[in-house]
């Protein structure tokens, strides 16, 4: 037995111990992506985007522990929602970067909504008189 070898295999288990993540956003595997679209799309649907953002960025670094929470409230989510959905949201919210990818993509997925919904908004709420007043109906609609 060589004199080095107990120090080469001690090396050689301790190599990867402090591994840390590169910074950025996670990158999801493409049915993580899916998940992930449908829950942003309908967190901007319902116009909660600066909620969700305040919430993500405060939790972010409890972020780890969100996922355990997710894994043990299970049972009871997946009475509700499919259980391969769940996995696989809990799965993505394991990794580091997970909670920047879902900030990034409300973000960007509320400035398209804003400048889809300029045109038509300004379109459809211009008054007819030419003046910046509200229109002032009486209940029965006249």
């Amino acid at each position: 037995m060589e004199s080095g070898s107990p120090w080469k295999r001690i090396r050689s288990a301790l190599r990867h111990a402090f591994h840390v993540q590169p910074p950025g956003p996670a990158t999801p595997s493409p049915e993580e992506a899916a998940v992930v679209e449908r829950i942003v799309q309908e967190i901007v649907r319902r116009r909660m985007s600066g909620a969700a953002l305040v919430f993500l960025e405060s939790s972010r670094p409890l972020s780890g522990v969100g996922a355990a929470a997710m894994h043990f409230l299970q049972p009871f989510a997946t009475a509700v929602i499919k259980p391969e959905l769940w996995s696989l949201l809990t799965r993505f919210l394991e990794r580091a970067g997970s909670v920047e990818y879902l900030c990034l993509r409300i973000e960007d997925l509320e400035r398209q909504a804003n400048e889809d919904g300029s045109a038509s908004v300004s379109a459809s709420s211009a008054n007819p008189a030419g003046d910046d007043r509200p229109e002032h109906r009486s209940p029965d609609g006249g």
